[in-house]
């Protein structure tokens, strides 16, 4: 039975409340038993979901955790998408193994820049969404304006479900439109404590508002949802608990379930009997006692059993999955079996990687899981140059993580680093020195971006023959040529029109 899983994720910019949703979330669906305030920066006790270093000290979420929890029959698996800009290529691929995704718009910013990048690449894959307008307990901008702004911005059709009555000083619950009910905040720190009010007193400015809010947009169709036309919008506070209820009641019946996953021209449906998945994520050094990988793989297809044989694409020859890890919070626990839909941890030694295809016959490879042209290159300048070997191995590492992409250039010994944005250098040398022992420096390269090369063979040798200095081969042994600036790509492109200069490479 798949029907019984949802798996999403929450996409948002920084600080319009994903982390305390996220947490309140689990909460109601009994993983964590005690919400750590995400306020304070200088809590020892951090939202359970960011646990590296960097992020504690940031507040923010650089890594996608997964957290599974039930309620009423339903499992829910969260996956955590980091909501920072220059993560995107990590969150890029989190949203390739989600079925359906909530956004959560501040509601006195409304939608703000990385929100709606994120929102693209949900369309790319018409993920449907949900959208919950977080912090009406605040001042706000007008509920109106909030709606147009995600219709027009968007293109999406919007059909309101709740509706805020009141906001900051005039806060006085939240209306939901299904019930009648009014969610009441109570005592001195105006929180939602279960109180709902069945035959509430609307005051008149705000009444008329709800009338027009229920006519004026469209009614919620589920199969418009679906296909990613539609958006129903939820509104709540995070913090006061507000509206988090509804959310989960309406990823339960609204949702979908596991959907197919593209594999070439071919489609593979949850239904299939095979036990099929693919690698999204690997996450090194979790656990800093033992320096342990994990991959993650998204489960396609089939029932899962612990111990079972699988077959990544990468290897050609099965591996044993003994100790898979179903993830609860903070808990690890040892799962027996998977459904399609859940997300395994396989632990391993670098064996698997991001783009993998796991499945039992071997006999088809999931597609969709691209790398993207690094936009900012540093070399690697190593402070203790008999640290070499250390320093490639962590280079690999990190590279399979998807954290940055390394290239071996074909002339010079620099090893160069790629990444998408300024924050993935910091996480990068803070990573070296705390689990690889490695001290490092970055220093300008006289490169700016970098582009897959592809084409027969003759016309790669003739440009490699005049182009040496400025290419490299990337982790896999594929030619890249470093360009200088986007007018040297295009120069290039110009010149040698029976070569491919791709910005993206699928994995």
């Amino acid at each position: 039975m798949t029907s019984n899983r949802r798996t999403f994720a929450i996409i948002s910019h920084p600080d319009a409340g994903k982390t305390t949703l996220t947490e309140k979330l689990l909460l109601q669906g009994g993983a964590i038993h005690l919400a750590g305030e995400v306020k304070a920066r200088g809590q020892a006790r951090r939202a359970r979901s960011d646990w590296m270093k960097i992020e504690q000290q940031r507040g923010i979420s650089v890594t996608s955790s997964v957290m599974t929890f039930e309620r009423d029959g339903i499992t829910f698996n969260l996956l955590d998408t980091p909501g920072h800009e220059d993560f995107s290529e990590d969150t890029y691929r989190t949203l390739t193994a989600v079925d359906s995704a909530i956004m959560v718009i501040d509601a006195a910013k409304g939608i703000e820049p990385q929100t709606r990048k994120l929102f693209e690449v949900c369309r790319l894959r018409s993920v449907p969404i949900i959208t919950f307008v977080n912090k009406v307990d605040r001042e706000g901008r007008p509920v109106f304006e909030l709606l147009d702004e995600i219709a027009d911005m968007l293109a999406l059709d919007v059909s309101p479900q709740m509706y805020p009555v009141g906001m900051g000083g005039q806060f006085e619950g939240v209306l939901d439109f299904a019930t009648g009910c009014v969610a009441r905040p109570e005592g001195p720190s105006k929180e939602f404590k279960g109180k709902r009010d069945a035959d509430p007193q609307i005051p008149a400015q705000f009444a008329e508002e709800m009338e027009l809010a229920q006519i004026g947009y469209p009614q919620f169709d589920l199969e418009a949802y679906r296909n990613g036309d539609l958006t129903p919008v939820l509104f709540g506070s995070a913090l006061k608990s507000f509206g988090v209820t509804e959310l989960i009641d309406a990823i339960a019946k609204y949702a979908p379930p596991p959907r197919p996953q593209p594999a070439g021209d071919e489609q593979i449906s949850p239904e299939r009997d095979e036990v099929t998945g693919f690698i999204f994520k690997v996450q090194a050094n979790m656990d800093p006692n033992h320096r342990d990988r994990i991959a993650f793989m998204r489960q396609v297809s089939g029932t899962f059993k612990r111990g079972m044989k699988l077959t990544p694409s990468g290897l050609g020859k099965p591996i044993a999955i003994h100790s898979p890890i179903l993830f609860f919070a903070q808990d690890r626990e040892i799962a027996d079996t998977a459904e399609a839909g859940d997300i395994i941890g396989i632990p391993n030694h670098g064996t698997l990687r991001v783009g993998d295809t796991l499945s039992e016959k071997n006999e088809l490879r999931f597609t969709g899981l691209p790398n993207f042209a690094p936009e900012i290159l540093r070399r690697v300048q190593l402070k203790d140059p008999t640290k070499t070997k250390q320093l490639r191995k962590a280079l690999d590492d990190l590279s399979e993580e998807g954290v940055i992409q390394v290239f071996y250039p074909e002339i010079g010994a620099q090893w160069i680093v790629g990444v998408v944005g300024q924050l993935q250098l910091e996480v990068l040398v803070s990573r070296l020195s705390a689990e690889y022992k490695v001290e490092a420096a970055l220093e300008m390269a006289p490169f700016s971006t970098a582009r897959w090369l592809k084409g027969e063979p003759a016309a790669l040798d003739d440009f490699e023959k005049f182009n040496r200095p400025n290419l490299a081969r990337d982790r896999d042994g594929d030619l890249v040529f470093m360009a200088k600036s986007p007018w040297d790509v295009s120069y290039q492109e110009e010149k040698n029109k029976a070569l491919v200069f791709s910005a993206t490479k699928e994995r």
